[in-house]
This record gives structure tokens, C-alpha cells and sequence, in this order.
């Protein structure tokens, strides 16, 4: 790939500052029934929402359809070199960390590269972190969609029709089943805190 790993991860970490500033005001609430699982932070608000995506087996699928255990929702694409394999690792540690606690998660991949990442390929990537893992895409009108709900930033970078990046924000979404968004982890977050996290959310909705 002609665009450097370095240069890349630069421009996610770039996007992901812009992203944080495009969440912050979205995540408002007077009334917060997770405020507990929050550590004291700001949250609540109206990311989320319903969406239509097409899973690995070709087939299209909505929110409900996806969301029916506590998931790590992750935005990102197949050819991505460092940040997301990172990322939705991490996110794959952390469901495992909380299976062995009796509490199944499911990480969800959604690409925003619906031009090179089709079911197949988007399912492919998401088994390599896990028999459990979800990949979606879609058309360029449902992943844009799917990524306004949750406010990702996303862009095609070069000219190069094959071997471009996309930049991208990198946060994952907390998501529980009959709730929706109820919060998000940035970059920095350990597998294990990550996995205290959604131990928190999903024992307070009684998931």
C-alpha cells in the first residue's frame, strides 16, 4: 500500500479529534440511568439509531437484527494498516474478557469502504477477531447513513483507485439491545477496562 502506516494512523488520530468535538454536544443528559458506568462523565444524547447494512452472508439486516446482546460497535475498513486490526482486537479481548464472566458481547464491524469491502470480505475480516464477530457494509447510502447516526467522520484520501486509505474516527460504541448508544470508549481504553465498562452497562439494563 502506497500510503504509509504513519501517515495513516497521523490522519485517524487527526480525524478522531475532530470526531471528539462532533460528539461532545450530542452527549447531554439531565437524566442518566447509566451514570454510574459513566465514571462521573458527560453522557446520554442521540447517537444511534436504526439502520439498514448488509452482513458477510449477503444479507441485509437492520439495527434490531444486529443488536441482540451488548456490542463494541466499531467503524473502520478492511484495508485499514494498523488502527483498526488494533482496535478491533482490543474490542475482541475485551468480549472474551466478558464471556468468562457469563456475559456474551458481540463486536460489530461496520466498513466505510463499501467500494472494496463487500459481504465476503467484510465478514472474512470480522471472523479473524472472533467466530462471534459481525462485519456489515452496504451501499455507499447505508454506510453513510449508518456512520451520521453515530457522528463518524469519514474520507477517501489519494487519487489511487485501488490503493487508497480512508481516514477515519476511531472511537467504539457501546450498544445495548432494547436500549441503543449508551456510550463510547476512545483508542486509549485497555481491553480490560473496556470490558468493566460494558460489564457495568449490561448488568444495569439487566442484560
Amino acid at each position: 500500500m502506497r500510503t504509509s502506516t504513519i501517515a495513516v494512523v497521523a490522519g485517524a488520530v487527526a480525524v478522531v479529534g475532530v470526531a471528539g468535538m462532533a460528539l461532545a454536544p450530542r452527549l447531554l443528559g439531565s437524566d442518566d440511568a447509566f451514570a454510574d458506568c459513566r465514571g462521573g462523565q458527560v453522557a446520554g444524547g442521540d447517537l444511534g439509531g436504526p439502520f439498514t447494512l448488509v452482513n458477510g452472508a449477503g444479507q441485509a439486516v437492520t439495527d434490531q437484527e444486529v443488536f441482540t446482546e451488548p456490542s463494541i460497535l466499531y467503524f473502520g475498513y478492511t484495508s485499514c494498516p494498523d488502527v483498526c486490526p488494533l482496535d478491533m482486537a482490543r474490542n475482541a479481548q475485551a468480549a472474551d474478557i466478558l464471556r468468562e464472566r457469563g456475559i456474551e458481547v458481540t463486536p460489530v464491524f461496520v466498513s466505510v469502504d463499501p467500494a472494496r469491502d463487500t459481504p465476503d470480505v467484510v465478514g472474512a475480516y470480522a471472523r479473524n477477531f472472533g467466530e462471534d464477530a459481525i462485519g456489515l457494509t452496504g451501499s455507499p447510502e447505508q454506510v453513510d447513513a449508518a456512520a451520521k447516526a453515530y457522528r463518524v467522520l469519514y474520507a477517501k484520501q489519494d487519487d489511487d483507485p485501488e490503493y487508497y486509505s480512508v481516514q477515519h474516527s476511531a472511537f467504539s460504541y457501546l450498544v445495548l439491545p432494547g436500549v441503543g448508544f449508551v456510550d463510547f470508549v476512545n483508542r486509549d481504553e485497555t481491553p480490560e477496562g473496556l470490558a468493566d465498562r460494558m460489564q457495568c452497562f449490561a448488568e444495569a439494563a439487566g442484560a
